[in-house]
């Protein structure tokens, strides 16, 4: 029998509405660059469901695309980016920060987040050293939603750090991958107009959550980044056929979609993460999302991997690691039963 996967939210290819939109034009002939029906479509949707009308949206193609694009965008030459240590930036984009001439300045995290007191006390330390005009300038906040650990911010939290940012004049950037199993979690209280309003630029994610590729970078106030079309172009982020993405997206913003695919991830995490519990297996710690991380000692890491497929995530100790079981929108409630029956 086939081995089931649960290693990642980004193994299938797209979902059957968005193949089906995707045929039915193929054969279109429309202009380049995002300059099409079904991008001018996307964006007034997704700007209607942040509620932000007057903002501005940008789709490119990939997620350390858009990371290593925007962050470019935001920072002077001399700047660097405030992230949290086990941020994704930090360390699952392969320095794509650092190639772009900009470092990445962590801070200590709490099951992935980082606070708007560390982000205030890093501010407060740099500038009362008399020779920070020598060091790398904390130009920006980086954050993902939810985090490298599947957990999330409260609308609190973000306006907290938001605060922060502002008061020291500094912009925040939500990295939102996996947003829409954030937003369909079930006891969040962040949803798009919170982001919209306590943050300076996001993004929607497409590649994890439903899409072949493509990413909807979200500016509440239009004017944050002049010239960004030339720097998303010129960062090898822009998509000549640009309608691929906007009919994704146009697909994704119609009747729900989004939220509706999301919300079966996260029932089915719920349902695993139930059964791993009850089956005596220690969770890692406690995350709301399609993210669960199981502390295994290492014999038994090793039958299970034998039937079925998951991710390391990191050593715990010589006899125990913590990995990582992730459901999606594509994941199949009757291998979720199997792989209950396997542990």
């Amino acid at each position: 029998m086939k081995k089931m996967k649960f290693n990642c939210d980004y193994m299938e290819g797209v979902h059957p509405k968005i193949l089906e939109r995707l045929v039915e034009t193929n054969l279109e002939q429309t202009a380049g660059y995002g300059n099409d029906p079904y991008c001018v479509s996307a964006k007034k949707k997704i700007l209607e469901a942040c509620q932000c009308p007057n903002g501005e949206v940008h789709f490119l193609v990939g997620g350390t695309q858009t990371n290593a694009t925007v962050i470019a965008a935001l920072l002077h030459m001399y700047d660097g980016v405030l992230a949290a240590e086990t941020g994704h930036v930090n360390v699952h984009e392969a320095g794509a920060i650092e190639y772009t001439g900009h470092k990445v300045l962590t801070l200590p995290q709490k099951d992935g987040k980082i606070s708007a007191e560390s982000v205030e006390n890093y501010l407060k330390w740099f500038y009362a050293d008399e020779n920070h005009e020598h060091m790398v300038q904390p130009g920006m906040v980086y954050l993902t939603h939810p985090t490298e650990y599947g957990t999330l911010y409260t609308a609190e939290e973000l306006k907290a750090i938001h605060g922060i940012c502002q008061k020291y004049a500094i912009p925040l950037y939500v990295d939102g991958a996996r947003l829409g199993y954030a937003l369909a979690a079930r006891e969040t209280d962040v949803t798009l107009p919170v982001l919209a309003q306590n943050c300076d630029i996001f993004y929607i994610g497409g590649t994890k959550v439903g899409a072949f590729c493509g990413e909807a970078v979200v500016i509440p106030k239009k004017g944050l980044i002049p010239k960004f079309f030339t720097t998303i172009k010129q960062h090898g982020a822009l998509l000549a056929k640009g309608r691929l993405i906007g009919i994704q997206f146009d697909t994704l913003f119609t009747d729900g979609l989004y939220q509706e695919i999301s919300a079966h991830a996260i029932r089915m995490a719920e349902k695993l993460k139930k059964a791993i519990m009850e089956k005596g297996y220690t969770m890692y710690l406690d995350s709301p999302t399609n993210q669960q991380f199981v502390l295994l000692d290492n014999k038994k890491k090793k039958e299970l991997l034998e039937q079925v497929d998951f991710d390391f995530f990191e050593n715990y100790d010589s006899e125990h690691t913590v990995m990582r079981f992730v459901t999606s929108w594509a994941t199949r409630e009757e291998d979720v039963d199997r792989l209950i029956e396997i542990l």
